[in-house]
């Protein structure tokens, strides 16, 4: 798959989802907090299924020449 996901946004779904699962893990939040597990894995992947469908890319275009 091709990558989707820019610079800003990937660190941003890194740091939410470790936040969602650590608040999670802490009990500061219900079992919903683990749902931070998908925007971490996107932003570690750099791949976002939903942004494939809706067509949407956050990374820079590399330009050629």
């Amino acid at each position: 798959m091709k990558t989707n996901v820019g610079g800003i946004d990937k660190i941003l779904r890194i740091v939410v989802g470790i936040a969602l699962i650590t608040m999670a893990a802490l009990g500061v939040v219900g079992a919903w907090g683990w749902i931070g597990v998908v925007p971490l894995l996107t932003g570690l992947f750099g791949v976002c299924p939903a942004y494939l469908l809706l067509g949407a890319n956050t990374c820079p275009v590399k330009k050629t020449g």
